[in-house]
């Protein structure tokens, strides 16, 4: 088994000021992971949206004086970092597609902070919602990727079989995901979440719980996306990408073997759980090397 490291690694999904970590204890943890940058992502929470469940592991500076509103991840968040530490981010900034103004939020974020992805848009909104269409066409005009975090509104029950409605959706289904795709096709999509990798099987309507197990049944709606769609990417942090990969070993090489040029490495946490995974499928030089920089380099223009 090929154990060397990569010659390179970019972490393509990661967030600062949370989970107890700030930028000076993510660092830490890039150095100790041999990770040379990272790609940091703003999520806004809208207030409409609720209580998102992650108030514990959220930066408490940010918290309105009723303790019940937090904006999430915010920009000021990751600039902060990257001021501090301009060699090791990039950025990326989503405005919630509700907020008054975002396409002009984000194109005035783009050039006063050199924003190299739209990411990451985790609401709830259905990709396909006018307004979110009118973000992606301004990122097509930028050239810039969009990563996208999906969940779906309604998952089978494990006793009963039927849809139930599932409160912390963000995002749609996919099929909100390939129409948004139709729509802005010279734009880059980076599908990520539960909702998208529950779709590397076939059934995945009828598969409870949100992070399905159990071997792949091919084709499923994510092959079948890739297959049609050159603007899709596919965003391989968290445990949504890790439980769906580890699923059915033999089917996670066929599709990294054939889709590799579209896969980024990221971990939206911290630890080396995806890199030892990655690492025990002993795989060649060229996919890995594509995974773990190239394709990110290329994306967000990492020198």
């Amino acid at each position: 088994m090929n154990m060397s490291r990569p010659k390179r690694i970019i972490d393509a999904h990661q967030h600062v000021f949370w989970h107890g970590k700030d930028d000076a204890s993510l660092v830490a943890d890039l150095d100790a992971n041999s990770i040379e940058k990272a790609l940091l992502l703003t999520w806004y929470i809208h207030p409409i949206e609720g209580h998102a469940g992650y108030e514990g592991v959220l930066n408490p500076v940010h918290t309105d004086w009723t303790g019940l509103n937090h904006p999430g991840l915010p920009l000021e968040d990751i600039v902060q970092a990257n001021r501090h530490y301009p060699d090791r981010f990039i950025l990326g900034y989503a405005p919630h597609p509700l907020e008054p103004d975002a396409a002009s939020r984000l194109e005035a974020a783009i050039k006063m902070y050199n924003i190299r992805a739209m990411g990451e848009l985790k609401c709830r909104l259905l990709l396909d919602d006018p307004r979110c269409i009118e973000l992606f066409r301004l990122c097509a005009r930028y050239n810039l990727p969009v990563i996208l975090h999906i969940d779906v509104p309604y998952l089978p029950n494990e006793q009963t079989g039927k849809m139930e409605y599932f409160a912390q959706w963000y995002g749609g289904t996919i099929e909100n995901l390939e129409r948004a795709i139709q729509t802005c096709p010279e734009t880059i999509f980076i599908a990520h979440g539960p909702g998208f990798w529950r779709e590397i099987s076939s059934d995945a309507d009828t598969s409870p719980g949100i992070y399905p197990d159990g071997p792949i049944v091919p084709p499923g709606r994510l092959e079948i996306l890739l297959e049609n769609y050159r603007n899709l990417y596919l965003d391989l942090s968290a445990l949504s990408a890790l439980n769906a990969l580890k699923r059915d070993i033999d089917y996670s090489k066929y599709l990294i073997g054939k889709y590799h040029e579209r896969m980024l490495f990221g971990r939206d946490y911290f630890g080396d759980d995806l890199h030892r995974f990655l690492q025990s499928l002993d795989l060649p030089e060229e996919i890995s090397e594509n995974i773990y920089h190239r394709n990110a380099e290329r994306l967000f223009k990492i020198q």
